[in-house]
Protein backbone atom coordinates (compact mmCIF):
# COMPACT_ATOMS: atom_id res chain seq x y z
CA UNK A 1 0.00 0.00 0.00
CA UNK A 2 1.52 3.43 -0.93
CA UNK A 3 0.58 6.56 0.86
CA UNK A 4 1.23 10.16 0.34
CA UNK A 5 4.00 11.91 3.06
CA UNK A 6 0.91 14.08 4.02
CA UNK A 7 -2.93 12.39 3.48
CA UNK A 8 -4.45 11.69 6.13
CA UNK A 9 -6.39 8.88 4.75
CA UNK A 10 -5.11 5.84 3.02
CA UNK A 11 -7.76 3.21 1.93
CA UNK A 12 -10.24 4.08 5.03
CA UNK A 13 -6.84 3.53 7.43
CA UNK A 14 -5.06 6.48 9.27
CA UNK A 15 -1.53 6.91 8.11
CA UNK A 16 1.33 7.96 9.69
CA UNK A 17 1.07 12.13 9.61
CA UNK A 18 2.45 15.53 11.06
CA UNK A 19 0.22 15.95 14.29
CA UNK A 20 -1.21 19.07 13.68
CA UNK A 21 -1.62 21.93 10.97
CA UNK A 22 1.50 23.26 11.82
CA UNK A 23 3.67 20.49 11.66
CA UNK A 24 1.79 20.37 8.25
CA UNK A 25 2.89 23.88 7.45
CA UNK A 26 6.37 22.91 8.68
CA UNK A 27 6.48 19.95 6.45
CA UNK A 28 5.35 21.48 3.52
CA UNK A 29 8.14 24.57 4.09
CA UNK A 30 11.00 21.95 4.37
CA UNK A 31 9.94 20.04 1.47
CA UNK A 32 9.73 23.08 -0.63
CA UNK A 33 12.77 24.95 0.51
CA UNK A 34 15.45 21.93 1.15
CA UNK A 35 16.43 20.95 -1.98
CA UNK A 36 17.32 24.45 -2.96
CA UNK A 37 18.65 25.37 0.04
CA UNK A 38 20.84 22.10 -0.32
CA UNK A 39 22.17 22.80 -3.92
CA UNK A 40 23.20 26.03 -2.89
CA UNK A 41 25.61 24.70 -0.01
CA UNK A 42 26.75 22.01 -2.52
CA UNK A 43 27.59 25.08 -4.90
CA UNK A 44 29.51 26.85 -1.80
CA UNK A 45 31.10 23.49 -1.19
CA UNK A 46 32.36 23.00 -5.14
CA UNK A 47 34.27 26.73 -4.45
CA UNK A 48 36.62 23.81 -2.69
CA UNK A 49 36.62 21.44 -5.11
CA UNK A 50 39.88 21.43 -8.35
CA UNK A 51 38.54 19.85 -11.21
CA UNK A 52 41.87 18.23 -11.80
CA UNK A 53 42.34 17.13 -8.77
CA UNK A 54 38.49 15.87 -8.97
CA UNK A 55 39.37 14.17 -12.32
CA UNK A 56 42.75 12.53 -11.30
CA UNK A 57 40.54 10.59 -8.22
CA UNK A 58 38.70 9.10 -10.74
CA UNK A 59 41.49 8.21 -13.49
CA UNK A 60 43.08 6.94 -10.40
CA UNK A 61 40.09 5.84 -8.11
CA UNK A 62 42.03 3.87 -5.12
CA UNK A 63 39.86 6.19 -2.56
CA UNK A 64 37.31 5.93 -4.59
CA UNK A 65 37.44 2.04 -4.25
CA UNK A 66 37.83 2.02 -0.42
CA UNK A 67 34.95 4.43 0.06
CA UNK A 68 32.97 1.48 -2.29
CA UNK A 69 33.92 -1.36 -0.12
CA UNK A 70 32.76 0.55 2.88
CA UNK A 71 29.38 1.84 1.64
CA UNK A 72 27.98 -1.33 0.10
CA UNK A 73 30.56 -3.74 1.56
CA UNK A 74 30.53 -2.53 5.56
CA UNK A 75 27.94 -0.94 6.34
CA UNK A 76 25.08 -3.53 4.43
CA UNK A 77 26.71 -6.10 6.55
CA UNK A 78 27.09 -4.49 10.03
CA UNK A 79 23.10 -3.80 9.69
CA UNK A 80 22.07 -7.28 9.22
CA UNK A 81 25.05 -7.95 12.10
CA UNK A 82 23.11 -5.62 14.12
CA UNK A 83 19.36 -6.29 13.63
CA UNK A 84 20.29 -10.40 14.51
CA UNK A 85 22.20 -9.63 17.67
CA UNK A 86 19.24 -7.30 18.84
CA UNK A 87 16.43 -9.45 17.26
CA UNK A 88 14.44 -6.75 16.37
CA UNK A 89 11.09 -7.13 14.68
CA UNK A 90 11.80 -8.03 10.65
CA UNK A 91 10.17 -5.25 9.93
CA UNK A 92 12.21 -3.28 11.71
CA UNK A 93 15.24 -4.81 10.71
CA UNK A 94 14.23 -4.24 7.18
CA UNK A 95 14.50 -0.31 8.00
CA UNK A 96 17.89 -0.94 9.33
CA UNK A 97 19.04 -2.66 6.61
CA UNK A 98 17.48 -0.04 3.90
CA UNK A 99 19.54 2.46 5.91
CA UNK A 100 22.38 0.38 5.19
CA UNK A 101 22.15 0.06 1.64
CA UNK A 102 21.77 3.86 0.93
CA UNK A 103 24.60 5.78 -0.87
CA UNK A 104 26.39 8.34 1.30
CA UNK A 105 24.49 12.12 1.87
CA UNK A 106 25.64 14.83 0.51
CA UNK A 107 26.02 16.00 4.44
CA UNK A 108 29.37 14.24 4.53
CA UNK A 109 31.14 16.86 2.03
CA UNK A 110 29.78 19.58 4.75
CA UNK A 111 31.33 17.72 7.15
CA UNK A 112 34.86 16.57 5.30
CA UNK A 113 35.36 20.22 4.67
CA UNK A 114 35.50 21.19 8.47
CA UNK A 115 37.51 18.31 9.53
CA UNK A 116 40.10 19.22 6.88
CA UNK A 117 39.52 16.21 4.49
CA UNK A 118 39.96 15.51 1.04
CA UNK A 119 37.01 18.06 -1.06
CA UNK A 120 37.62 16.61 -4.22
CA UNK A 121 37.78 12.78 -3.08
CA UNK A 122 34.79 13.33 -1.23
CA UNK A 123 32.62 14.91 -4.12
CA UNK A 124 33.81 12.31 -6.14
CA UNK A 125 32.74 9.51 -3.49
CA UNK A 126 29.31 11.18 -2.78
CA UNK A 127 28.70 10.94 -6.58
CA UNK A 128 29.89 7.55 -7.35
CA UNK A 129 28.53 5.64 -4.53
CA UNK A 130 24.70 8.09 -5.43
CA UNK A 131 25.28 6.49 -9.23
CA UNK A 132 26.59 2.94 -8.18
CA UNK A 133 23.39 3.16 -5.58
CA UNK A 134 20.85 2.26 -8.56
CA UNK A 135 22.05 -1.48 -8.84
CA UNK A 136 23.95 -1.82 -5.96
CA UNK A 137 21.14 -1.30 -3.35
CA UNK A 138 18.54 -3.98 -4.99
CA UNK A 139 21.51 -5.83 -4.92
CA UNK A 140 22.61 -6.06 -1.07
CA UNK A 141 18.83 -5.55 -0.36
CA UNK A 142 18.37 -8.76 -2.40
CA UNK A 143 21.48 -10.49 -0.40
CA UNK A 144 20.38 -9.57 3.07
CA UNK A 145 16.57 -8.74 3.41
CA UNK A 146 14.99 -11.92 1.66
CA UNK A 147 14.86 -14.15 5.42
CA UNK A 148 12.20 -10.99 6.59
CA UNK A 149 11.14 -9.75 3.33
CA UNK A 150 10.00 -10.37 -0.78
CA UNK A 151 12.73 -8.45 -1.95
CA UNK A 152 10.13 -7.27 -4.56
CA UNK A 153 7.90 -5.31 -2.31
CA UNK A 154 11.30 -2.73 -1.52
CA UNK A 155 10.68 0.06 -3.72
CA UNK A 156 13.81 1.98 -4.91
CA UNK A 157 13.29 5.78 -5.56
CA UNK A 158 15.46 5.87 -8.72
CA UNK A 159 13.78 9.57 -9.50
CA UNK A 160 15.20 10.50 -6.21
CA UNK A 161 18.65 9.25 -6.17
CA UNK A 162 18.96 10.97 -9.50
CA UNK A 163 17.64 14.10 -8.23
CA UNK A 164 20.42 13.97 -5.44
CA UNK A 165 22.81 13.32 -8.35
CA UNK A 166 21.21 16.55 -10.22
CA UNK A 167 21.81 18.76 -7.11
CA UNK A 168 25.15 17.33 -6.40
CA UNK A 169 26.84 17.66 -10.08
CA UNK A 170 24.78 21.04 -11.05
CA UNK A 171 25.67 22.72 -8.24
CA UNK A 172 29.32 21.65 -7.56
CA UNK A 173 29.89 22.16 -10.83
CA UNK A 174 29.54 25.98 -10.90
CA UNK A 175 31.79 26.10 -7.96
CA UNK A 176 34.18 24.73 -9.63
CA UNK A 177 33.84 27.40 -12.29
CA UNK A 178 33.30 30.08 -9.80
CA UNK A 179 36.71 28.94 -7.91
CA UNK A 180 38.76 29.11 -11.70
CA UNK A 181 37.16 32.27 -12.29
CA UNK A 182 36.98 34.28 -9.38
CA UNK A 183 38.99 32.69 -6.13
CA UNK A 184 38.80 35.25 -3.78
CA UNK A 185 34.95 35.18 -3.88
CA UNK A 186 35.20 31.40 -3.82
CA UNK A 187 36.90 31.69 -0.68
CA UNK A 188 33.75 33.55 0.99
CA UNK A 189 31.14 31.98 -0.75
CA UNK A 190 33.03 28.68 1.06
CA UNK A 191 33.01 30.20 4.12
CA UNK A 192 29.35 31.58 4.14
CA UNK A 193 28.28 27.99 2.94
CA UNK A 194 30.32 25.42 5.07
CA UNK A 195 28.47 27.38 7.92
CA UNK A 196 25.09 27.26 6.48
CA UNK A 197 25.35 23.69 5.29
CA UNK A 198 26.46 22.84 8.96
CA UNK A 199 23.30 24.85 10.39
CA UNK A 200 20.59 23.13 7.40
CA UNK A 201 22.11 19.67 8.85
CA UNK A 202 21.18 20.03 12.50
CA UNK A 203 17.90 21.51 11.14
CA UNK A 204 16.42 19.52 9.32
CA UNK A 205 17.24 16.37 11.93
CA UNK A 206 15.55 18.91 14.45
CA UNK A 207 12.80 19.45 12.08
CA UNK A 208 11.65 16.11 11.21
CA UNK A 209 12.12 14.86 15.01
CA UNK A 210 9.47 17.51 15.66
CA UNK A 211 7.36 16.57 12.80
CA UNK A 212 6.50 12.54 13.31
CA UNK A 213 6.75 12.60 17.17
CA UNK A 214 4.01 9.69 16.85
CA UNK A 215 6.77 7.47 15.30
CA UNK A 216 8.82 7.83 18.67
CA UNK A 217 7.67 5.35 21.02
CA UNK A 218 10.08 2.04 20.02
CA UNK A 219 11.75 -0.22 20.76
CA UNK A 220 15.17 0.49 23.16
CA UNK A 221 17.04 -2.06 20.47
CA UNK A 222 16.58 -0.27 18.00
CA UNK A 223 17.53 3.31 19.80
CA UNK A 224 20.91 1.22 20.73
CA UNK A 225 21.24 0.40 16.83
CA UNK A 226 20.80 3.94 16.33
CA UNK A 227 23.44 4.93 18.15
CA UNK A 228 25.86 2.17 17.69
CA UNK A 229 25.61 2.10 14.12
CA UNK A 230 26.76 5.17 12.99
CA UNK A 231 29.77 5.34 15.42
CA UNK A 232 30.13 1.75 13.33
CA UNK A 233 30.45 3.52 9.75
CA UNK A 234 32.66 6.40 11.14
CA UNK A 235 34.91 4.02 12.80
CA UNK A 236 36.09 1.22 10.74
CA UNK A 237 35.65 3.59 6.96
CA UNK A 238 38.73 5.23 9.16
CA UNK A 239 40.48 1.83 9.54
CA UNK A 240 39.67 -0.13 6.31
CA UNK A 241 41.47 3.18 5.09
CA UNK A 242 44.25 3.68 7.17
CA UNK A 243 45.09 -0.13 6.24
CA UNK A 244 45.30 0.32 2.98
CA UNK A 245 47.95 3.21 2.97
CA UNK A 246 45.90 6.39 2.74
CA UNK A 247 47.01 9.89 4.01
CA UNK A 248 44.97 11.06 7.59
CA UNK A 249 43.21 13.53 5.57
CA UNK A 250 41.88 10.67 3.18
CA UNK A 251 41.44 8.47 6.07
CA UNK A 252 38.85 10.84 7.66
CA UNK A 253 36.88 11.39 4.23
CA UNK A 254 36.62 8.27 3.62
CA UNK A 255 34.94 7.75 7.01
CA UNK A 256 33.05 10.82 7.03
CA UNK A 257 31.38 9.21 3.75
CA UNK A 258 30.82 5.97 5.41
CA UNK A 259 29.11 7.03 8.27
CA UNK A 260 27.25 9.38 6.68
CA UNK A 261 23.94 7.82 4.85
CA UNK A 262 21.31 9.78 3.13
CA UNK A 263 18.91 9.07 5.67
CA UNK A 264 15.95 11.11 3.29
CA UNK A 265 16.06 8.75 0.85
CA UNK A 266 15.98 5.67 3.40
CA UNK A 267 13.00 7.62 4.73
CA UNK A 268 11.37 7.97 0.79
CA UNK A 269 12.15 4.20 0.28
CA UNK A 270 10.16 3.08 3.40
CA UNK A 271 7.26 5.50 2.42
CA UNK A 272 6.39 4.01 -0.99
CA UNK A 273 7.42 0.35 0.30
CA UNK A 274 4.96 0.14 3.65
CA UNK A 275 1.45 0.16 5.09
CA UNK A 276 0.15 2.87 7.62
CA UNK A 277 0.79 0.16 10.39
CA UNK A 278 4.22 -0.67 9.35
CA UNK A 279 5.42 3.07 9.28
CA UNK A 280 4.23 3.11 12.80
CA UNK A 281 7.15 0.64 14.14
CA UNK A 282 9.73 1.61 11.36
CA UNK A 283 9.84 5.25 10.53
CA UNK A 284 11.80 6.22 13.11
CA UNK A 285 14.83 4.56 12.53
CA UNK A 286 16.06 7.19 10.01
CA UNK A 287 15.17 9.79 11.96
CA UNK A 288 17.11 8.16 15.37
CA UNK A 289 20.08 7.53 12.25
CA UNK A 290 20.35 10.94 11.33
CA UNK A 291 20.25 12.14 14.59
CA UNK A 292 22.94 10.68 16.33
CA UNK A 293 25.23 10.98 12.81
CA UNK A 294 24.93 14.28 13.28
CA UNK A 295 25.74 13.78 17.15
CA UNK A 296 29.22 11.68 16.13
CA UNK A 297 30.01 14.06 13.38
CA UNK A 298 29.92 16.81 15.85
CA UNK A 299 32.36 15.17 18.29
CA UNK A 300 34.44 14.53 15.21
CA UNK A 301 34.59 17.97 14.32
CA UNK A 302 34.82 19.12 17.97
CA UNK A 303 37.96 16.48 18.62
CA UNK A 304 39.85 17.42 15.47
CA UNK A 305 39.51 21.17 15.72
CA UNK A 306 40.62 20.73 19.47
CA UNK A 307 43.07 18.89 18.67
CA UNK A 308 44.32 21.13 15.42
CA UNK A 309 44.52 23.94 18.01
CA UNK A 310 46.70 22.58 20.25
CA UNK A 311 49.41 20.92 17.72
CA UNK A 312 48.39 23.69 14.77
CA UNK A 313 51.91 24.08 13.57
CA UNK A 314 52.36 20.26 13.06
CA UNK A 315 48.95 19.43 12.00
CA UNK A 316 49.54 21.86 9.34
CA UNK A 317 52.97 20.71 8.52
CA UNK A 318 51.31 17.28 8.35
CA UNK A 319 48.85 18.31 6.45
CA UNK A 320 50.19 19.78 3.96
CA UNK A 321 52.77 16.88 3.45
CA UNK A 322 50.09 14.63 3.18
CA UNK A 323 48.44 16.28 0.21
CA UNK A 324 51.75 16.17 -1.51
CA UNK A 325 53.38 13.05 -1.06
CA UNK A 326 51.65 11.34 -4.06
CA UNK A 327 53.31 13.89 -5.87
CA UNK A 328 56.85 14.77 -6.48
CA UNK A 329 57.55 17.80 -8.21
CA UNK A 330 60.34 17.92 -10.72
CA UNK A 331 61.70 19.68 -13.87
CA UNK A 332 64.15 18.39 -16.10
CA UNK A 333 67.30 20.62 -17.65
CA UNK A 334 70.08 20.05 -20.36
CA UNK A 335 73.61 21.26 -19.50
CA UNK A 336 76.01 22.19 -21.17
CA UNK A 337 77.34 18.48 -22.28
CA UNK A 338 73.80 17.19 -23.02
CA UNK A 339 72.94 15.58 -19.86
CA UNK A 340 69.48 15.36 -18.70
CA UNK A 341 69.09 16.65 -14.89
CA UNK A 342 66.26 15.90 -12.76
CA UNK A 343 66.27 18.25 -9.42
CA UNK A 344 63.69 16.68 -6.94
CA UNK A 345 62.64 17.50 -3.95
CA UNK A 346 63.09 16.24 -0.46
CA UNK A 347 62.22 17.78 2.54
CA UNK A 348 61.99 21.14 1.14
CA UNK A 349 65.85 20.62 -0.34
CA UNK A 350 66.63 20.41 -3.88
CA UNK A 351 69.05 17.61 -5.00
CA UNK A 352 70.44 16.82 -8.36
CA UNK A 353 70.62 13.41 -9.80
Amino acid sequence: MICSVNATVCNGVSCLEPISNYNDILSLALSTVLTVLLAMVMFSMGCNVEAKKLWGHIKRPWGIFVGFLCQFGIMPLAAFLLSLAFQIQPIQAIAVMIMGCCPGGTGSNIISYWVDGDMDLSVSMTACSTILAMGMMPLCLFIYTKMWTDTDAIQIPYDSIGITLVTLLIPVGLGIYVKHKWPKKAKVILKVGSIAGAVLIAGIAVVGGVLYQSSWVISPSLWIIGVIYPAVGFGFGFLLARLVGQPYYRCRTIAIETGFQNSQLCSTIVQLSFSPEELEVMFSFPLIYSIFQMVFAALIIAAYRIYKKRCSRDEDEDLEKEKTQDVIPSSYAINNEGFHIEDNVVDGKHTQL
